[in-house]
């Protein structure tokens, strides 16, 4: 029991380092702690930290057994039967992979596995305190039938994403090709020409997105002169001493009128003013950017140039 306990807290560790160091989402060490204060998808983040905090109370009061006291150690002992389905609806919640045959069939496994364990549990002295018992075992019933239900109009239904929490700056940042299999994707002619020289005109905007300092920035620029379309950039990091921002996330959209974000990707490389950015078309075909803009911090206001050294293929001039 001692060394299963420890190996979940180990799993668990790797799995919240392992989200820390991966640059898609804005998370902290403090997100896995602090409930509900991630900027990414806060509700179901929370969960995974609230389930989190109740195995490490379950863990040090254990340590401290002696001293608390048998009672008071088993009341926090009973906590741990919550962790469990608070974890499985962050993971359903979370997880880019919910809708994922593979996941759904260990979810299904897991669910099968403990709700049998579970049920043997509750059949284990019977008929003693049968109202308990009874209790447990409505919920035992009910508790599959809602997480099916909240699968189907959550993670499982239209636009989980958005709805979820996703910053806006990291739903930018999927391409136009990257929708539901067996959704058409709209090809219509670009605008655009290549390789691309066009000036810009545009506004920018900054909100913070957490409670650790991050910061987003909102470029959206309209192209002119050898392009006639928009160019918007987004992009999430921590503020740096020299009125910069470090880069943690970034969006890059361009296209024509008609299809503002025809060519969707990231920044590659900042360095102050200078942005360079890749971008590929739902063809799958890539490009990249060069953009040099120069800021007006009174108005709000951003202006400059973007160019590409190549065409859409990947062959340069």
């Amino acid at each position: 029991h001692r060394n299963l306990s420890l190996l979940a807290l180990l799993l668990l560790s790797i799995h919240i380092l392992t989200s820390i160091l991966d640059t898609f989402a804005p998370l902290g060490l403090k997100d896995a702690v602090i409930p509900f204060a991630s900027s990414y998808r806060p509700l179901w983040v929370g969960l995974g930290a609230l389930a989190f905090d109740i195995l490490l109370a379950v863990a040090l009061t254990s340590m401290v057994r002696r001293r608390l006291g048998y009672g008071a150690w088993r009341a926090v002992h009973w906590a741990a039967y919550a962790t469990w389905p608070l974890a499985v609806v962050h993971g359903l919640g979370t997880g880019t992979d919910s809708p994922q045959p593979w996941l759904l069939a260990i979810t299904t496994g897991c669910l099968v596995a403990v709700t049998s364990a579970v049920a043997w549990r509750i059949s284990i002295g019977w008929p003693s305190h049968r109202g308990v018992r009874t209790a447990a075992a409505w919920t035992l019933g009910l508790a599959p039938v809602g997480l099916l239900v909240f699968a189907v109009v959550g993670p499982l239904g239209s636009n989980w994403a958005a709805r979820s929490g996703t910053p806006p700056s990291l739903l930018a940042a999927v391409r136009p090709a990257a929708v539901q299999q067996g959704t058409s994707v709209p090809i219509v002619e670009s605008d655009i020409s290549f390789p691309l020289s066009a000036t810009l005109q545009g506004t920018i905007t900054q909100s913070q997105v957490s409670a650790s300092g991050l910061v987003e920035i909102d470029l959206k620029m309209t192209m002119s002169g050898g392009a006639n379309g928009s160019l918007d950039i987004g992009l999430v990091g921590q503020p740096t001493p020299d009125g910069g921002v470090g880069l943690s996330q970034s969006a890059v959209a361009m296209g024509p009128p008609i299809q503002p974000k025809l060519y969707g990707g990231r920044i590659t490389s900042l360095n102050g003013a200078q942005i360079e950015a890749s971008v590929s078309n739902a063809k799958g075909e890539t490009v990249p950017l060069t953009v040099s803009l120069s800021i007006d911090q009174a108005t709000q206001t951003v202006s400059g140039t973007v160019r590409s050294i190549g065409s859409p293929s990947g062959e340069t001039d």
